[in-house]
């Protein structure tokens, strides 16, 4: 279902600090155009732990009746607390989401145990194909391969977010449910070794700017195009690691904003405005892309 290059969207903010509808329907229709496989709002990029609850559903509600079923929409719908991600996942699949993004809970550093029961009420409750998302640098707790294996035997776990960085472990993963569900990448440098051990895709910082060199790369690697895909990864390589320079999603809102995507590169606090050194890098970066 999940396959190719996903963008992690994010959430275009006036200067007064609100969501500026007008600019997410515009940059949802610029992605569409230039060949993405999916739109992922709401997640880590799309600042979800600074959006109200309102905000996140209206966020949720515009993508899907903007991309209109031209393309998949997994939206997010993660939290720490497990009864706020039932809540979440049965909306977007009121609105007419493809499936709901859902990072591991955080902060609480659950068991595996816990995480598996955390994952199977969504499951059972919201009966709506679900993505876990392992990061642990951000939740303080990784999802073991033998934690998603048992998740993949639940129908409604179609895909997993994978974001590690750690190429033995998702090979695990594959190993053990690569026949149940899809394995996607959560970081854009990992996304060759990933698909070289049988994943499906990526859900991407970057595609927010090169959306289509993203999803012509997957598209070579599934023709069998290893030369092209390789050549691709490779000229993305420095602009990937350029949208880390500083917190994710400070770099690539801010590129965005030079590139003239979004009409203000706005965030919320705690997230502000990149260091001038970062700031140089970044312009350097996005010059030796050919995109400035």
């Amino acid at each position: 279902m999940l396959k190719g290059a996903l963008v992690a969207l994010v959430t275009p903010f006036r200067e007064d600090g609100q969501v500026d509808e007008e600019s997410l329907r515009k940059l949802i229709e610029w992605h569409i155009e230039n060949g993405t496989d999916g739109i992922v709002p709401c997640g880590t990029t799309g600042e979800s732990p600074t959006l109200s609850h309102e905000e996140h559903r209206r966020v949720v509600e515009i993508t899907v009746q903007q991309v209109n079923k031209r393309v998949p929409v997994v939206a997010g719908a993660g939290s720490n607390s497990t009864a706020e991600a039932i809540e979440l996942t049965k909306f977007a699949k009121k609105v007419g989401a493809d499936a709901a993004l859902l990072v591991s809970p955080y902060y609480n550093k659950p068991t595996q145990e816990g995480i598996y029961r955390h994952y199977a009420a969504i499951a059972k409750e919201a009966a709506f194909p679900l993505v876990p998302y392992n990061i642990a640098g951000r939740t303080g707790v990784n999802i073991e391969p033998a934690t998603l294996a048992r998740l993949a035997e639940l129908p409604e776990v179609i895909a997993c977010k994978e974001a590690s960085g750690n190429i033995s472990q998702m090979a695990e993963i594959y190993y053990l449910c690569g026949d149940k569900m899809d394995l996607l990448s959560g970081d854009d440098n990992m996304l060759l070794p990933l698909l070289s051990i049988g994943g499906k895709g990526v859900i991407s910082v970057v595609n927010n700017i090169i959306p289509s060199e993203m999803s012509t790369l997957c598209r070579r690697w599934f023709e069998g195009d290893v030369a092209g895909a390789r050549e691709i990864f490779y000229k993305v390589l420095p602009l990937c690691k350029a949208m880390f320079l500083e917190t994710n999603p400070i770099p690539v809102k801010v590129a965005m904003g030079l590139l003239g995507r979004i009409p203000s590169a706005h965030l919320r606090l705690p997230l502000c405005e990149m260091a001038p050194a970062n700031l140089e890098r970044l312009n350097k970066a996005l010059a030796d892309y050919g995109l400035m």
